[in-house]
């Protein structure tokens, strides 16, 4: 149904009901369960989405078409997403709209110096919020022309796409990481806890981070992160 919907909104114009309507979202984000939750704002924006996991699976996207929009996650599995951000701000002709997103509120001034519009802090759940940050920045003439009611929809994605999440993040521990890898982990489940509204994981993610920047042995903090990870895996009915 979501793709029947795409395609009919595709070449349409933008109208106050679906006002980023013939316009095409790059998203850049590891989580499923997060790529899930903007797929959901887009479609219901009348927007076209398509994903990119990573830095190099994004430059691919990139050298296909031009998007109008690209929100990108600012920890990827193969860098920091704040250097492309910094590259397409640079690019000429620019991309309209580049909005930099993390379940690390810390991060906001990093996307912005690197050159982003604006930012988004994980859970993005209001759809209302969601439309009214991009059409903030579009150029002048674009989005809807006539006045609109901001919708007060809030989205919720499926967790299947979460129980992915959570299954990929058990198998890297099971490949005993060690450096950049647990940073990662904590950076990832951070995300993904915060958008699931998970506080038990985001505290053990939490625990994993700070492990990690004082420095001291990190055995423990991932014995956590699995433990709470094994819970959910095991309690979880994914339907």
């Amino acid at each position: 149904m979501d793709d029947d919907l795409e395609r009919f909104t595709l070449n349409r114009s933008p109208n106050v009901e679906r006002p980023l309507q013939g316009m095409t979202v790059l998203v850049v984000e590891d989580s499923r369960f997060a790529s899930e939750a903007i797929r959901l704002l887009c479609l219901r924006s009348g927007a076209r989405i398509r994903r990119a996991d990573s830095l190099a699976s994004a430059h691919r996207h990139l050298g296909v078409y031009r998007p109008s929009i690209v929100i990108i996650d600012l920890g990827l599995p193969d860098g920091s997403g704040a250097d492309l951000i910094a590259e397409l701000s640079q690019a000429s002709p620019r991309v309209a709209v580049i909005l930099g997103i993390s379940g690390d509120d810390n991060c906001h001034d990093t996307a912005i110096n690197a050159g982003a519009d604006g930012f988004f802090a994980k859970p993005i759940e209001s759809l209302g919020v969601f439309q009214q940050a991009i059409l903030d920045r579009l150029p002048q003439g674009e989005g809807p022309v006539s006045p609109r009611v901001v919708p007060s929809e809030m989205i919720s994605p499926d967790r299947v796409s979460l129980h992915d999440d959570l299954v990929h993040m058990a198998e890297v521990i099971n490949t005993a990481p060690q450096g950049e890898t647990l940073d990662y982990i904590a950076q990832f489940l951070g995300g993904v806890a915060r958008s699931a509204h998970d506080n038990d994981l985001e505290a053990a993610a939490a625990g994993l981070a700070h492990a990690r920047a004082q420095g001291r042995k990190t055995s423990m903090d991932l014995a956590r992160v699995a433990g709470v990870l094994h819970e959910r895996l095991t309690t979880s009915v994914v339907m």
